[in-house]
């Protein structure tokens, strides 16, 4: 059985947030949701090395608080496209 965890929370939040800048064109939309999923785990490491001094923030914390309220936020948005045309 697999399982993913906290990080895999990226993978639900990233996507969502990357439509609504990018727009809904599949073949653009899989190659920046890679770039900016991993740029968010870069920073997200980064911040939680240095957050609490002399101990490490376990990143999961971090991105939890990060992408919650953001999935809320895409949860209550009325207007939302899922694909296909702009």
């Amino acid at each position: 059985m697999y399982s993913s965890g906290m990080i895999g929370f990226v993978g639900l939040v990233i996507p969502h947030i990357v439509r609504m800048i990018v727009g809904t064109d599949h073949k653009r939309l899989i190659s920046v949701c890679a770039l900016a999923g991993t740029i968010f785990l870069i920073l997200a490491d980064v911040l939680c090395r240095i957050v609490i001094r002399g101990a490490e923030l376990p990143i999961g914390i971090l991105t939890s608080i990060i992408g919650a309220p953001c999935f809320i936020y895409l949860m209550t948005k009325r207007r939302y496209g899922f694909g296909g045309k702009d």
